[in-house]
């Protein structure tokens, strides 16, 4: 695990700055989005970047950006709800992903472990997001799962927007590196910090520190010592701190690059909003 930077104030509230790059905020359930932003700027979490995936989330998610300042949001329908990625969907993601406070496209691409839509509508799909992507200059968000090779495939030939991000990396070193040799950025959620994923704390350790991002992917994956609750961007500062271990940094240090990263990496403004 991180014992030695997970006990440096593991949960944030030190001044320490933190961006959770991908979660779901209307998706906590119970919960309105204010109360949970709240938590997490006492957790130091100064900006969070809430995610659709379909066409009502992602009006949501515009919807809770345009009322919270520190809130930014992403559009797009999800590779399980591919199949609704119709021309008149599409059409209408693209006027959502229009608005001033929509600074991602996502997010998108293959699942193939649960495979609920079928594979050719995921790839369709997908490819119909990386052209708005590109059209729009909006960062893209890949969702990957069990379908590495058809993801790159596809980004090689439709040619992958300039800032790209890779959520929720589940990757080995080998797909790691072929993601970092593209200038891609991967983003580590809660999933780093699981006692049974050594694997994936390598990939992590093997990654470029300026294109490592953290998320929360909230309400879900919840980081340890919080596994199987649900989970909130305050539990950011565990994700950096399990990248910090792995980096050989202070969980501050690695608040501080992440943050940086994040605001490169989907265009942010240098100070919150």
């Amino acid at each position: 695990m991180c014992p030695r930077a997970c006990r440096a104030n593991p949960e944030g509230g030190s001044g320490t700055v933190y961006i959770d790059t991908h979660c779901h905020l209307e998706m906590v359930e119970g919960q309105f989005p204010h109360d949970v932003v709240a938590r997490a700027r006492e957790a130091g979490v100064d900006t969070m970047v809430t995610v659709g995936v379909d066409l009502a989330s992602s009006a949501e998610s515009v919807q809770t950006a345009s009322a919270v300042p520190v809130v930014w949001a992403v559009v797009g329908i999800h590779p399980h709800n591919a199949i609704e990625a119709t021309d008149a969907v599409l059409a209408h993601l693209r006027q959502l992903a229009g608005h001033p406070r929509v600074v991602g496209i996502g997010e998108t691409g293959l699942d193939y472990y649960r495979d609920h839509s079928p594979r050719d509508e995921q790839r369709a799909a997908f490819e119909a997001h990386i052209e708005l992507a590109t059209a729009l200059d909006k960062t893209l968000v890949i969702h990957c799962r069990d379908a590495h090779d058809d993801v790159l495939d596809i980004l090689d030939a439709a040619g992958a927007p300039e800032r790209t991000v890779f959520h929720c990396f589940s990757g080995d070193i080998e797909f790691a590196k072929r993601c970092a040799d593209h200038g891609w950025y991967l983003s580590f959620a809660g999933t780093v910090t699981f006692r049974n994923a050594p694997e994936l704390r390598a990939a992590a350790a093997s990654v470029p520190p300026e294109l490592l991002l953290t998320e929360t992917d909230a309400p879900y994956l919840s980081p340890h010592p919080h596994r199987g609750q649900t989970n909130e961007p305050a539990r950011i500062p565990l994700v950096a701190a399990a990248l910090a271990e792995q980096h050989g940094m202070t969980p501050e240090q690695m608040g501080q690059l992440t943050s940086a990263n994040a605001r490169r990496a989907f265009a942010l403004p240098a100070e919150a909003a």
